[in-house]
């Protein structure tokens, strides 16, 4: 087990520790010494030390290193399970393939250090031989969240660490555990001593630790998953010290149904879309937006889809859906119900909650000047909304701050693909669900969804600075 408090260059911790409780059983889940300020600037020091040891290394040996941790992890499986289920109240089903995911973004990570290149550029001058190259930035801060805490954590440190960079993963308040064995894992393949950091703080303590990560002078690339409020807060202290900030943050994802949709399709993406982790993904399906001609015959389909899916205990691995992280959801979740159906829109399907098991929602005829339209559930609920052809329905999907992900139905590709050069956002999917992630794809959005992309080639243009470097080849001739 990782202990926090034997961190490098970390004196041992104080009586501070981070408790997380089971949101089922209200019982510890973990306990782990916390990191104040102190303690979290001295893991940063201790990145930084390591950064000449690890960015000196040779492609090939760190590829050998993430193809290493890529297996740790996956011997940790039912760690990772027990973890997951016991802090955020996942299913089974749900970690593993968490797992599945970030250990392909850790091989997809190690089969980008051969291809961090550059290129020679012709130059106007005579003798010049002109070249672009990629280096390491320098210690790169990931702050994932707790939601999809494997894929999050991993993709907050695997592509940087591929790039020659040191990292540190801030841990969520909520999966301390979750996290830490990623960290643990990545160790164990042979990382070098404070090349990847861990810190835990208590929640109190977020602001003050996180804004001494970022100010530490060798944090020269923060990335954060999380919402769009605090992605704010983030990208407002990096740039107290010009630092780039990679933000995948909120999203309101629409799933647009055409006329000529394959409505059987539709149904089973929307219902995958909406409900997968009970609605808690960045990527979930927020909006389905209908067109008239079909609605009434898609939202029946759907209600049947949708109340044949039970929550249970998510220990017991018998239901589809599990719980929820905490009560605090059920009443998000139930206020936007409530306020829908008092404006005028349809509860097709739901019921209350027992504790945070909640069942799937789905709310008809849904509009624009209701709050279940506009703000961000990350729950188990979804909106229908009615348009009258296919210009409202794309007014209506970019009607919103957000613009992660999308996604269309219909029959037609070619008008799939000019719907999806309409719509605001940085994923789109056609005949596809709106939860949809490869480790090799650049992710991510547009608007208050966020800016810069994970994955494949983008993470490495997020995560090296790139220098013009010259050598002259002939004698100089200058003015003066």
């Amino acid at each position: 087990m990782l202990d926090t408090s034997t961190e490098p260059g970390v004196a041992p911790a104080d009586t501070s520790y981070l408790e997380r409780r089971n949101p089922l059983t209200g019982a510890v889940a973990t306990r782990m010494p916390a990191h104040d300020v102190d303690a979290a600037r001295a893991v940063a020091d201790a990145a930084e030390a390591a950064l000449p040891v690890w960015s000196e290394l040779g492609p090939t040996a760190r590829r050998t290193v993430l193809l290493r941790a890529a297996e740790c992890l996956t011997a940790r499986a039912d760690a990772f399970v027990a973890a997951m289920t016991a802090e955020i109240g996942a299913t089974e089903g749900w970690a593993r393939f968490n797992l599945q995911l970030a250990a392909a973004m850790t091989r997809e990570a190690a089969a980008l250090t051969t291809q961090i290149g550059g290129e020679v550029i012709p130059s106007d001058k005579p003798g010049c031989l002109a070249m672009s190259v990629r280096e390491p930035a320098g210690v790169v801060l990931g702050i994932a969240p707790w939601n999809a805490p494997i894929i999050l954590g991993v993709r907050a440190v695997a592509v940087p660490l591929a790039c020659g960079n040191t990292a540190i993963l801030k841990a969520s308040e909520q999966c301390p555990r979750t996290h830490a064995l990623i960290v643990e894992a990545f160790r164990e393949a042979g990382l070098p001593d404070g090349a990847l950091g861990f810190v835990a703080n208590r929640p109190e303590a977020a602001g003050a630790v996180v804004g001494a990560l970022i100010d530490h002078p060798a944090v020269r690339r923060i990335n954060f998953t999380g919402s769009t409020s605090v992605g704010r807060v983030i990208a407002r202290r990096a740039a107290e010290h010009l630092k780039p900030v990679l933000l995948e943050l909120g999203g309101k994802a629409p799933l647009l149904v055409l006329e000529d949709a394959d409505l059987d399709e539709a149904v089973k993406a929307a219902a995958f879309g909406a409900f997968m982790n009970q609605g808690q993904i960045c990527m979930s399906t927020e909006r389905i937006i209908v067109l008239d001609a079909v609605a009434d015959e898609f939202a029946e389909r759907f209600r049947a889809k949708a109340a044949a899916l039970s929550v249970g205990d998510p220990r017991e691995g018998r239901a589809p859906l599990g719980a929820v992280v905490d009560l605090k959801t059920v009443d998000h979740v139930r206020g936007l119900v409530e306020d829908a159906v008092a404006d005028g829109a349809t509860l097709l399907t739901g019921g209350a909650a027992d504790g945070v098991l909640m069942p799937a929602h789905v709310v008809d005829r849904v509009t624009p000047a209701m709050r279940l339209f506009r703000e961000e559930t990350f729950g188990p609920v979804v909106a229908l909304v009615r348009a009258r052809d296919e210009a409202e329905a794309i007014a209506l999907a970019n009607d919103t701050e957000y613009g992660l992900s999308a996604s269309i139905f219909t029959r037609d590709a070619a008008r799939g693909l000019r719907v999806a050069r309409r719509i605001k956002s940085g994923i789109c999917h056609i005949n596809g669900p709106t939860v949809h992630d490869e480790a090799q794809m650049p992710f991510g959005g547009v608007k208050a969804s966020g800016y810069g992309r994970f994955g494949g080639r983008a993470g490495i243009d997020a995560f090296t600075e790139l220098r013009w470097i010259t050598v002259e080849t002939q004698p100089g001739h200058f003015p003066i």
